[in-house]
């Protein structure tokens, strides 16, 4: 599958042909928002460009992001916004040459084209939002807030595998709302010269918060928001739960294969990275973090990323010189908005006291670990296995943590492994593989071949929805039982698409059992 510009084209050209309703203009508080009925949905409604902070070009880069002041100008919200600027690296991996559904749409002229996204832009913070196209401010729907995968590297709204007006054609009842935040370097900075370091995790902060002040208008209800997220969107939605434990915004939180317990932050010591990119880009101050970052914010992003450093230089680490010590940017413990004892802040009590789900899928590492140089050998299981346990583990204690002061927590396990999703018959339910069940993709890009293939999703999207709807009551209504490991099983687990079964219940141990050191982990099925 290869996406040219000419695809982008074609791809904005076919969302402009859809039409266009007097009814899909929304006035918010940063303007009147022109959106959409979906070109394949008619009973949705998008808003694909929405912005809700303000550029973080020049003297913002490297900053917090700054909220889009109150405004009456016309936004038109009709084609997909650019997202936060990335590398799009050379290195052939199991994504870009299987499957590339779960990368962003970047609009270059391949997926492993070794050089910065095309399709991108420093003016970056926009979401999107999709909703019934009956939606009114009287119809107070409960909200999907989506922060995207990708390791703090890549995606962002535009990634096919993770739209979701198939499923809320089919719901009818509830909003999604996916986000663009800043990644790698320009996200994630950690330079001596700012105070604030995370700033891909404050994005999403930002963007919640417009959420709440402004969903209303499209027909949802503020009070009912879900924050969800997969991967290092997972790993924010748990940190946002320790950051701002006091108010949370959202009523209710997922966190699908990710979490920060047991995979906490890098700590860069003296903010090397930083200044190592800083002075091989020609910003050598090394007395002085000021000029060093200033010098930073007037270089054109595409020389950070590309030209000597960041990307170039990563792939170099990989494909040329492996000796090169790796470069990276992601979280860091500020003890601020990322902390460096998560398990502290549950005896603190500074943990938000809301409904949580942690998710796993039965072979994490069936995309993750490395990929192999003959892929009909098939994969090094023993290294894909410690993938999926690491995850899995860092789920478990989460959940302990939670149960020890009484927080509501429920679980599942994804095991689906279907012909059309699966390029590599190895693969099985690997680290993603959910997200298309969830929004209902599963079959865009293959026929789904088996009938349980989409009775699971099914399954996925109303266990999750009954969620979204009210996460203190809403599982008990589909059969979800809360996750007690004060249980003689351990804690309940729910498995979908295995054994012949859409879903079904299975006992915590028989999961999880390598996590406590009572067995080890063979990937199911």
């Amino acid at each position: 599958m290869t996406i040219t510009i000419l695809s982008i084209c074609m791809l904005a050209a076919s969302a402009s042909a859809a039409p266009v309703l007097q009814d899909s203009i929304v006035r918010a508080s940063t303007g009147y928002i022109q959106g959409k009925i979906n070109s394949n949905y008619s009973n949705v409604r998008e808003f694909l460009n929405v912005p809700y902070g303000q550029s973080t070009a020049g003297s913002n880069r490297f900053m917090p992001p700054l909220p889009v002041p109150a405004s009456s100008l016309h936004v038109d919200a009709t084609d997909y916004a650019p997202m936060c600027p990335q590398y799009v690296t050379a290195v052939k991996n199991i994504w870009n040459q299987e499957i590339p559904w779960y990368l962003a749409t970047w609009g270059n002229a391949n997926y492993s084209a070794g050089e910065s996204a095309v399709f991108a832009d420093e003016d970056c913070l926009k979401l999107a939002v999709w909703t019934p196209a009956n939606a009114t401010a009287a119809s107070h729907l409960p909200v999907a807030f989506f922060i995207t995968g990708g390791g703090f590297q890549t995606n962002g709204i535009l990634v096919p595998g993770q739209l979701p007006p198939r499923w809320v054609s089919r719901s009818q009842s509830h909003i999604v709302v996916t986000i663009n935040y800043r990644m790698n370097i320009l996200g994630f900075p950690n330079a001596a010269g700012i105070e604030d370091r995370n700033l891909g995790i404050m994005d999403s902060r930002l963007a919640l918060e417009w959420v709440r002040d402004n969903i209303g208008f499209f027909g949802g209800d503020p009070g009912r928001i879900t924050i969800w997220g997969q991967s290092a969107g997972a790993a924010a939605v748990d940190i946002l739960q320790y950051a701002y434990w006091d108010d949370p915004i959202a009523h209710g939180s997922f966190a699908e294969s990710g979490s920060v317990i047991n995979s906490g932050p890098a700590n860069d010591i003296g903010n090397s990275n930083f200044t190592f990119v800083a002075k091989n880009l020609g910003c050598d101050y090394p007395n002085d973090a000021s000029l060093e970052l200033q010098c930073m914010q007037k270089l054109d992003y595409n020389d950070i990323l590309k030209i000597n450093f960041m990307g170039q230089y990563q792939d170099n680490s990989t494909l040329v010189d492996k000796t090169q010590p790796r470069l990276s940017f992601s979280t860091v413990a500020d003890e601020k908005i990322v902390f460096s004892n998560n398990s502290e802040r549950y005896l603190m009590g500074k943990v938000t006291k809301a409904p949580m789900i942690y998710s796993t899928v039965a072979n994490e590492g069936g995309s993750l670990a490395p990929f192999p140089a003959d892929p009909s050998a098939g994969q090094n299981q023993t290294a894909a296995n410690a993938v999926t346990i690491n995850t899995l583990c860092g789920a478990a204690k989460s959940s302990i943590l939670r149960n020890s002061i009484d927080l509501p927590t429920y679980r599942y396990q994804y095991a689906g492994n279907w012909t059309n999703q699966d390029p590599l018959p190895w693969m099985g339910a690997f680290h993603s593989s959910d997200l298309v069940m969830l929004f209902g993709t599963y079959a865009d890009n293959a026929p789904a071949v088996e009938p349980l293939e989409g009775q699971t999703s099914e399954a996925m999207e109303d266990h999750l929805l009954a969620f979204v709807r009210d996460p203190w009551n809403g599982p008990a209504t589909v059969g979800w039982p809360r996750f007690n490991t004060s249980a003689e099983n351990g804690g309940t687990l729910l498995r979908f698409g295995a054994d012949g079964k859409a879903v079904q219940e299975v006992d915590a141990n028989d999961v999880q059992a390598v996590c406590t050191g009572a067995g080890d982990y063979e990937p199911f099925p």
